[in-house]
């Protein structure tokens, strides 16, 4: 099987003009969920599938699966999946998403022309909302496949402006009905950019992920006393901001205390404050922090948000603040299934293509169905490292390698055989 470099390279670049932003650093999109130009992204999404024969359904959420039913195939049999989104970031990159999506196309139609013969339907798929930009904290359609998350609680959510997500699809066409059953698919294989930079540090076209990291959100507030800065001497302060800067640094050395201690893969980040009542002649009386963690061993996240917690009492005893840290969100670490990496090796060595074990270090739809059915994902490398911004590109003949081992994944995972006439 040989992957058309080209048709795929037409589909992300097509792709790429629906909520097209003008950037000097590379090209960019912006593509909310359920949005305009997500909707003229799914419509011709839905063509490119209708035109490889597969059949079109969309449920109550958006989530669109083009499913591929060969002679060969038992109809009745769970379908290996694969896909991605086609949603971005304000201001994100073209190949975070859309080329998971296409790549799944393509694997088939390669399939197809190949001859091949799964003993399995093999299913196209696109989530909704992944990236949380509007609707949720992300991973939306994909949760509610996998059944952590109704349709009813879903299509209620609301964006900032009080539009439903009920009310988005209806406007652009794709509130259909029922639920695609993530349980129900025998397997999923999802291709991703990296959004790091070890693959072209290394020259290996191909990472298969071990794990995709647990994310822990804490939401910290240090409340001083506001007063006048050239009123109140040194010595009677109590100041919420430089108790702050302190808990951030707290922060990062714990987490480069545990990388050197217990789990290199950990990682901890205050990435945001808000400061009140933020004036420059007031000392600071509150702040309110948001902490992220993440690693792919549980119990480093735990340590971090315990040594967390000691830093904010530390703080209350040696400068007289009031602290408190909410776990508001929270979700452990999701190991990818042995058949899924072993399907994706095999793939790479049958292809002479070289591929490395890694793990990944942000949250995928992956996670999602990893929770109901065997689960794996690939990365393509990532020049750079950039993803979330204009600068993020990779090659095209590395996108072609990387779908060319998803492709092998896929089939092998259906029981796929080759037509002798096409050998």
């Amino acid at each position: 099987m040989q992957v058309d470099q080209e048709r795929l390279r037409e589909d992300i670049e097509r792709t790429a003009e629906f909520g097209r932003i003008e950037s000097e650093e590379g090209r960019g999109r912006t593509v909310r969920a359920a949005s305009e130009e997500n909707g003229e992204a799914r419509e011709y999404f839905v063509g490119r599938l209708e035109d490889a024969g597969l059949e079109v359904r969309i449920d109550a959420v958006g989530n669109v699966v083009g499913r591929w039913v060969p002679e060969s195939a038992d109809p009745d049999r769970p379908p290996v999946a694969a896909g991605s989104h086609l949603d971005s970031v304000p201001e994100g990159g073209i190949f975070d998403g859309p080329l998971g999506t296409y790549a799944a196309l393509e694997a088939v139609r390669t399939m197809k022309e190949a001859g091949a013969r799964p003993e399995r339907p093999i299913a196209v798929v696109c989530f909704t909302e992944e990236e949380g930009g509007r609707f949720g904290s992300g991973m939306l359609g994909s949760s509610v496949a996998a059944g952590d998350r109704s349709v009813e609680e879903a299509l209620a959510l609301e964006d900032e402006e009080g539009t439903s997500l009920e009310d988005a699809l209806e406007s652009i066409g794709f509130r259909g009905e029922g639920r695609v059953n993530a349980a129900g698919w025998e397997a999923w294989l999802e291709l991703h950019v990296e959004q790091s930079e070890r693959l072209e540090t290394v020259g290996v076209p191909v990472g298969i992920v071990t794990d995709i990291t647990g994310i822990t959100h804490c939401d910290v507030t240090i409340v001083g006393e506001a007063n006048h800065a050239g009123a109140t001497p040194m010595n009677d302060r109590t100041d919420a901001l430089a108790a702050a800067s302190e808990f951030v640094l707290d922060v990062e050395r714990a987490a480069r205390e545990v990388v050197a201690s217990e789990s290199e893969t950990a990682v901890g980040t205050v990435g945001s404050l808000s400061v009140e009542p933020n004036a420059t002649n007031v000392v600071p009386g509150r702040v309110e922090c948001g902490v992220d963690i993440r690693d792919v061993e549980y119990d480093s996240m735990n340590e971090l948000v315990k040594r967390a917690r000691s830093s904010l009492a530390r703080l209350e005893a040696d400068r007289g603040v009031e602290t408190s840290l909410e776990r508001e969100f929270d979700v452990e670490p999701v190991p990818m299934a042995e058949r899924c990496r072993t399907a994706a090796r095999e793939a790479g060595e049958a292809a002479g293509i070289a591929t490395m074990a890694m793990h990944s270090g942000a949250a995928h739809d992956t996670m999602q169905v990893a929770r109901v059915t065997d689960a794996g994902l690939l990365f393509a490398p990532s020049r750079g490292g950039y993803s979330h911004t204009p600068k993020e590109w990779t090659d095209w003949a590395d996108c072609a390698t990387a779908t060319q081992v998803l492709a092998g994944g896929m089939a092998r995972l259906a029981g796929t055989t080759i037509s002798e006439e096409t050998r």
